[in-house]
């Protein structure tokens, strides 16, 4: 995640930029050679396809206590203003008129090289050092050999191919992926313009008497009475972040949009599994209360590891709280695990030494939320695997999310083939996202191939209905285009029933 994003706005949350920027900014050696077959177009909405979850001002809702009906990111970060043009609504609390914005939202196309903004200089010298010109006579079978990309297309402002000759030529498959590229160099400019992000203040508790609507991203925003989003690039900001706690609060909630019924992708096996979480994350009313006479027993949290964290354990803690918000009687436990998940955050929490009461040198965060408790641990699960650190483990508890880990990329497949096998042991759901179709099919052949036999889907590989609307480029590879979350699909390890039969 690159450190200069945390300074891109000055009257923004910080933590929101930097990790809404994480994926664009930062290459990733899992997608570094993860091509789709064919680059998806830009994704086109309208007012005939995308409902606008809110075109009114949405009252506050009184709770109790001192809850309020919106929690802010900003906490006591002074809040700069815009420019008077740009009018935000109920943003306009917030400024004090002192700063106008770096960018105005008419100004935000600018070609990576002559961008005012610094860090997208520097990144597009990084994509020219790195970037592999795709014309066809650069191809192993081609006449000439690998050229850098040079040359910047004027109608998305990123360099594509080494020259205008090169551009010129393959302009019919570029524009197959230019309108998308084009609006992912308008999304870096807006992220690091300066104005202010009303889309980053997120919605307080729900009430047990709202249900939410996870049909799609603009119902759930609505029903969980977000500020209104009537701006297309406002809503790719906001899910960027989002789709991490949303896209397992709907798999696991009993409002999910995924279902066993016909197109729903739940298999019977899946219905077993998350019926069992879906038990204990809604738990029936037990009448107890604070005096004496009103304890009851209460279920343990449910813990949540994510496994090969990168930026999603740096998310702002607000974002991992709206899935706490989905489940007002659920407790959850995140375990954040992997090598890189405490990396660029070394200003934040320095890691703690290991000692007999802490041998993994885990940063434990129990004051996120009062039914919410984060841990983070910088190694590999297959270590704390072995030294029976979780253990029991229990499926109506305990669930594993991999956020696109590249489990078949030639690069980073070693490094799961040994945690994958325990991971079926445990008999716990595995919930895993793709960037592209290609990336996810690419993961579950490799699944196949190394577990066959060992595993039962539990559901259907697919498109994540909350996956990020924001589309993310490569640097090492500016043809391949992706976005956070894409597809999602999930298995567990096979549970094997015997069966008796009556002596007679």
């Amino acid at each position: 995640m690159e450190p200069s994003v945390r300074l891109a706005a000055s009257n923004a949350c910080r933590a929101c930029l930097r990790s809404s920027a994480a994926h664009a900014s930062r290459p990733s050696m899992t997608r570094a050679f993860s091509k789709s077959t064919s680059p998806r177009p830009l994704r086109k909405t309208s007012s005939s396809n995308r409902l606008i979850h809110s075109k009114r001002p949405i009252p506050p809702v009184q709770t109790k206590g001192n809850l309020s009906r919106s929690l802010s990111l900003f906490g006591e970060q002074s809040k700069l203003a815009e420019d008077n043009s740009v009018g935000q609504g109920p943003a306009a609390a917030y400024e004090n008129q002192s700063r106008p914005p770096i960018l105005r939202p008419d100004d935000l196309f600018h070609s990576f090289t002559n961008s005012p903004i610094p860090e997208i200089r520097r990144r597009a010298a990084f994509i020219r050092q790195h970037g592999r010109c795709p014309h066809p006579d650069h191809s192993p079978t081609g006449s000439g050999a690998p050229a850098h990309v040079d040359f910047e297309c004027p109608d998305c402002g990123i360099p594509v191919y080494c020259s205008d000759h090169h551009w010129a030529e393959d302009y019919e498959a570029h524009l197959k992926i230019c309108d998308t590229l084009r609006q992912i160099n308008e999304d870096d400019h807006d992220l690091r313009s300066g104005r202010f992000f009303p889309e980053f203040e997120y919605a307080g508790p729900q009430m047990e008497e709202a249900a939410v609507n996870m049909t799609n991203w603009d119902t759930f925003l609505y029903t969980r009475l977000f500020e209104a989003i009537n701006d297309d690039r406002n809503m790719r900001q906001v899910t960027r972040l989002l789709t991490y706690p949303v896209t397992i609060g709907s798999i696991l909630h009993e409002l999910s949009p995924y279902n066993i019924r016909k197109g729903g992708r739940l298999t019977p096996e899946g219905l077993k599994s998350l019926s069992a979480l879906r038990y204990t994350l809604h738990p029936p009313m037990t009448g107890g209360g604070e005096d004496i006479k009103g304890l009851r027993p209460e279920a343990p949290p449910v813990r949540i590891f994510i496994l090969g964290a990168r930026a999603e354990s740096s998310l702002p803690r607000n974002v991992w709280v709206q899935l706490a918000h989905l489940f007002p009687r659920g407790k959850f436990h995140l375990i954040f695990i992997g090598p890189e998940s405490m990396a660029n955050r070394d200003d934040e929490f320095p890691l703690p030494p290991r000692t007999p009461s802490n041998p993994f040198g885990a940063i434990v965060e129990d004051r996120v939320w009062p039914t919410m408790k984060i841990s983070t641990i910088v190694d590999y699960y297959h270590t704390l695997h072995k030294t029976g650190q979780f253990y029991p483990y229990d499926p109506y508890f305990d669930c594993f999310v991999m956020f696109h880990p590249g489990l078949g990329h030639p690069a980073s497949s070693h490094e799961w083939a040994e945690t994958v096998s325990l991971l079926l042991e445990t008999k716990a759901p595995i919930i895993v996202t793709g960037y592209t179709q290609y990336d996810m099919d690419r993961d579950i052949e490799w699944v196949r191939k190394t577990c066959k036999g060992e595993f039962d889907l539990l559901m259907e590989p697919g498109e994540n209905t909350f996956r990020s609307l924001r589309w993310d480029l490569n640097d090492l590879d500016p043809q391949d285009i992706s976005c956070g979350n894409w597809g999602v699909w999930a298995f567990r390890g096979k549970r094997y029933e015997a069966t008796t039969k009556n002596a007679e």
